[in-house]
C-alpha cells in the first residue's frame, strides 16, 4: 500500500513540473551529440575487434622472440654448425646469459621516425665485435682504484655507467660472433612506394649469408613477412683483404718512393743552397719551366722583374737528373705553394674565384653525402624549402665557374705565350699544319702528364678504400666504386668516362676532370687554328656553342626536366655530366681570355658603363641562384633555362673578371685577388680529387647514421670537410 502511494505522489510531481513524455527529449541537440558519442564508442569497439596492423608490427622484420618460437634445430636448410650455434644463442637468451643479451642488444630493430626518413636500424657493429674480446683479464689488470661515490650508482639502479658493460664482461660467448647487414624492401599501403630499410644483426659467425636469409624469415613477424622481402645480405665471410690486393702494393710502392725522393730532394736542396750561399747565386733553370707552366690552367706564376735581374747573374746550371730530384724538395715546393706573389702577366682574380668555387663544391658534396646517411632524411625536404638553401641546390654553377676559368686561362695564356714566341721551341722552325700539330701535341701531352699522376693515385686509393668499406661498413657505398674502378679505370685514364653510363663510372666526381680535359682538347684545336685562321676558328667555336645549347634544350624538353622542382642531379646521366651540355661556360671563358689579350687588360670605361655592368652582372648571378624559388616553369621555359643558364652564369662572371683585370674591380678585386688566397688556390685540383674521399671516410666509418640539423651540417662542413680537404691536399700536392 505504501509503495502504491509513493508511485502516485511521484507521478503527480512530474505532472506539476510539466515533464515531457519519456520518449521526447527536452534538448534534441544535446541528445544528438550523446548519440554520436555512443555510436563513436560502438564503432571503436568494432574497429578494435577487427584485425589491424600497427607500424611496429609491420616493421618487426627481425626479433629473437619470433625466432625462438619458430626455431627447431635440423628442420631448416641451414649448416649444422650454424644451427647448433643458433640453438645455443636462443638458450642463452632464455637463461639471461650476458653474451647473448649483448648480442641481441647489438642487433638493430625498428625504433621510430620511419616516416621522418629513418631507414637505418643498424644496431652496433662495434658492440658486436667487442663481445668476442676477453675483457676479464684486461679489466682486472688495468682497473684503477676509484673513490666511493653512490650518486652515480643511484642514477643507474646501482650500476655506474661503466658497470653497464662490465657487469657481464666475464660471460664470454661460446663461439665467435659476426655482424650481418640486411637490405629489406617494404611494399605496403603504409607508404606509396617501395621503401628500403637496412638492418644489422649480431649472430653466430658460423652462419653465412644463405643461413641468415633463412633465419631472417623465422625471426620476422607475420605481418612483416607478408609485406617485406630480403634483397641482400652482407656477411663477414670472404672479407676483402687489402694486403692481397696488388693495387694496394702499387700505391704503397709509389708512396714510399715519393717519400724517399722527397727526403733526398729536400736534403739535396739544402746542400746546394748552403754550398753556394757564400758569394754565389743559386739559380735553377726556372725560365724554361716558368714559360712552359703558362700553358697550364693552374700555375700562372711568371718571372717578375726581380727574377729577371737575378737571371742576369751567372746561374748555376743543373742537369736533368738534378732538376728532377729538386722538384721533389719539400722546401722548394712549400715556397712555391705559399708564395703570395703572382706575375704581372697573370689574372689574379681567378685565385679568389677558384677558392670560393672549391668551398662551394665541398659544401654541396658534404650535404649530399650527409643526407644519404641520416636517420631523418625527410628533414632535407624541409630544409630545401628555405630560401637560402637554393645556394646549395644550385651548386652546379660552382662547376661552371671552373669551366669558365679553364677556358679563360687556356686562351689568355696561349695567345700571350705565342705572342712572345715561346711556342717556337715546340715547332722547331716548322710551319703550317706541322707546326700546328706539334703545338697541339705539346699542349696535350703536358696537360696529360701534369694531371694524370695525382688523378690515378687517388683513383687507386678510392678503389682500395671502397672495397674495404663495402666489406666492413654498416652502410652501402654511395656508388659502386668497389666494382667499377677495377673494371673501368681505363676510361678515367683516357678521360672519356663521361661518355659512358653513370652507373659504370669510377670516382663519380671525376666527371669534371674528364669534361674539362675534353674541353681542353677542343679548345687547343681551336686555339692552334686561330693562330693563322682566326675566322675559321671563330666559326667553329660558334657552331659548337649553338649546338650545345640546342642539344641541352632538346634533352631537357623530352625528359620534362623542371629546374624549379627537380633534384639538380636527377638527370645526371643525360644533362649534368655530359660534355655536350656543359660546353658553354668554357667557350665563353676562351672568348674573354682572347679579349683580355687583345686589349692587354687596358680598357677605358665611363662610370655609367661600370655601374650598369656591375648591376647587370649581380642581377644575373642572383637571379640564377634564387630566381626559381617556388617558381613553376612551362616545359619550353624550363628547357630554355636548362640550355642557357650555365652560359649566362659564365657571362655574368665575365664582367667580374674583365672589370677586376682592367682596374674597375674596387673592393671585389681586393677580395678576389687577396694574397692569402693564393696558396689555397694552388691546391684546389688536389682538393677536388680528395675531398669526396674524405667525406666518405668520415661517413662510412660511423657505427650509426647522422642526425640532420643545421648545426650538425655546419660542423661537418667546417671541421671535417673543408679544413681536412685543404690540409690533405696541401700535403698531397
Amino acid at each position: 500500500m505504501s509503495q502504491t502511494w509513493h508511485l502516485v505522489v511521484l507521478f503527480a510531481c512530474y505532472a506539476i513540473r510539466g515533464v515531457t513524455p519519456l520518449n521526447v527529449s527536452e534538448n534534441p541537440t544535446r541528445d544528438s551529440l550523446a548519440n554520436q558519442r555512443v555510436r563513436t564508442f560502438t564503432d571503436t569497439d568494432k574497429i578494435t575487434n577487427r584485425n589491424w596492423t600497427t607500424l611496429s608490427e609491420m616493421l618487426d622484420v627481425f626479433d629473437v622472440r619470433h625466432l625462438a618460437n619458430n626455431w627447431t634445430e635440423g628442420k631448416y636448410p641451414i649448416q649444422d654448425q650454424c644451427a647448433k650455434d643458433i640453438t645455443r644463442y636462443i638458450e642463452g637468451l632464455k637463461n639471461h646469459e650476458g653474451w647473448a643479451l649483448k648480442a641481441n642488444d647489438a642487433s638493430g630493430r625498428y625504433t621510430n621516425s620511419f616516416f621522418w626518413g629513418n631507414s637505418y636500424y643498424v644496431g652496433s657493429s662495434i658492440q658486436c665485435a667487442y663481445i668476442n674480446e676477453d675483457y676479464g683479464k684486461k679489466v682486472m689488470k688495468n682497473k684503477p682504484t676509484e673513490e666511493l661515490n653512490t650518486e652515480s650508482r643511484k642514477k643507474h639502479g646501482g650500476l655506474t655507467s661503466n658497470d653497464l658493460w662490465i657487469g657481464t664482461r666475464f660471460d664470454k660467448p661460446p663461439y665467435k660472433l659476426g655482424f650481418y647487414m640486411m637490405t629489406i624492401s617494404l611494399n605496403t599501403t603504409f607508404f606509396p612506394r617501395i621503401r628500403m630499410i637496412y638492418l644489422g644483426v649480431c649472430l653466430p659467425f658460423s652462419c653465412n649469408a644463405s643461413d641468415v636469409s633463412v633465419i631472417a624469415k623465422l625471426a620476422g613477424s607475420e605481418q612483416a613477412m607478408k609485406h617485406s622481402s630480403l634483397e641482400k645480405i652482407r656477411d663477414q665471410h670472404d672479407m676483402y683483404d687489402m694486403y692481397e690486393d696488388p693495387v694496394f702494393w702499387i700505391l704503397f710502392a709509389v708512396t714510399a718512393t715519393v717519400f724517399v725522393l722527397m727526403a733526398i730532394g729536400t736534403g739535396y736542396d739544402i746542400y746546394v743552397t748552403r754550398k753556394y750561399t757564400r758569394g754565389k747565386n743559386v739559380i735553377y733553370d726556372l725560365e724554361r719551366h716558368a714559360k712552359f707552366d703558362q700553358l697550364t690552367t693552374r700555375n700562372q706564376k711568371s718571372l717578375g722583374e726581380k727574377d729577371k735581374k737575378i737571371i742576369a747573374n751567372p746561374p748555376l746550371f743543373l742537369g736533368v737528373f738534378e732538376e728532377l730530384l729538386l722538384s721533389f724538395s719539400v722546401r722548394a715546393n712549400v715556397k712555391v705553394i705559399c708564395d703570395n706573389k703572382v706575375g704581372g702577366d697573370t689574372i689574379s682574380t681567378v685565385h679568389g674565384l677558384r677558392v670560393i668555387s672549391m668551398a662551394w663544391v665541398i659544401l654541396g658534396h658534404t650535404c649530399i653525402t650527409t643526407f644519404k646517411y641520416s636517420d631523418n632524411m625527410e628533414y632535407r625536404k624541409v630544409v630545401e624549402k628555405k630560401f637560402l638553401f637554393q645556394t646549395i641546390t644550385n651548386g652546379a654553377f660552382s662547376v661552371d665557374t671552373f669551366f669558365f676559368m679553364g677556358g679563360l686561362l687556356v686562351s689568355f695564356l696561349y695567345f700571350r705565350t705565342n705572342a712572345k714566341g715561346d711556342l717556337n721551341k715546340l715547332t722547331q722552325g716548322t710551319r703550317g699544319i706541322v707546326a700546328g700539330g706539334l703545338k697541339f701535341i705539346g699542349l696535350l701531352m703536358y696537360r696529360f702528364c701534369r694531371l694524370t699522376a695525382p688523378y690515378m693515385f687517388v683513383l687507386g686509393v678510392v678503389q682500395v678504400t671502397m672495397k674495404w668499406f663495402h666489406s666492413n661498413s654498416v652502410f652501402e657505398p654511395p656508388t659502386a666504386d668497389h666494382y667499377n674502378c677495377p673494371n673501368y679505370w681505363w676510361r678515367n685514364f683516357l678521360y672519356i668516362n663521361t661518355l659512358f653510363p653513370v652507373d659504370q663510372m669510377c670516382m663519380i666526381w671525376s666527371w669534371y676532370v674528364a669534361d674539362d680535359t675534353q674541353f681542353y682538347i677542343i679548345g687547343a684545336v681551336i686555339l692552334v687554328l686561330a693562330t693563322n685562321h682566326f675566322k675559321i676558328a671563330t666559326f667553329l667555336m660558334t657552331t659548337l656553342l649553338l649546338s650545345s645549347w640546342l642539344t641541352t634544350g632538346y634533352i631537357a624538353l623530352i625528359n620534362n626536366h623542371m629546374p624549379s622542382s627537380d633534384d639538380p642531379l636527377a638527370l645526371f646521366d643525360k644533362i649534368y655530366d655530359k660534355p655536350w651540355t656543359r660546353l658553354g661556360p668554357y667557350f665563353i671563358g676562351m672568348s674573354v681570355g682572347y679579349f683580355l689579350f687583345k686589349t692587354d687588360c687596358k680598357i677605358k670605361m665611363s662610370k655609367t658603363t661600370i655601374c650598369v655592368g656591375w648591376l647587370l652582372s649581380s642581377a644575373c648571378l642572383l637571379s640564377l641562384l634564387y630566381g626559381l624559388y617556388e617558381a613553376e616553369l612551362s616545359p619550353i621555359m624550363a628547357a630554355t633555362y636548362s640550355s642557357l643558364s650555365h652560359s649566362l652564369w659564365a657571362l655574368a662572371l665575365s664582367w667580374i673578371v674583365v672589370a677586376c683585370s682592367t682596374g674597375y674591380g674596387g673592393y671585389v678585386n681586393s677580395i678576389l685577388s687577396a694574397p692569402i688566397l693564393y696558396p689555397i688556390s694552388r691546391i684546389t685540383y688536389c682538393a677536388y680529387l680528395l675531398h669526396p674521399l674524405i667525406i666518405r671516410l668520415t661517413a662510412m666509418n660511423l657505427d650509426s647514421p647522422f642526425h640532420l640539423g643545421k648545426y650538425t651540417m655546419v660542423c661537418q662542413y667546417k671541421n671535417k670537410k673543408f679544413i681536412f680537404s685543404k690540409y690533405y691536399s696541401y700535403n698531397f700536392t
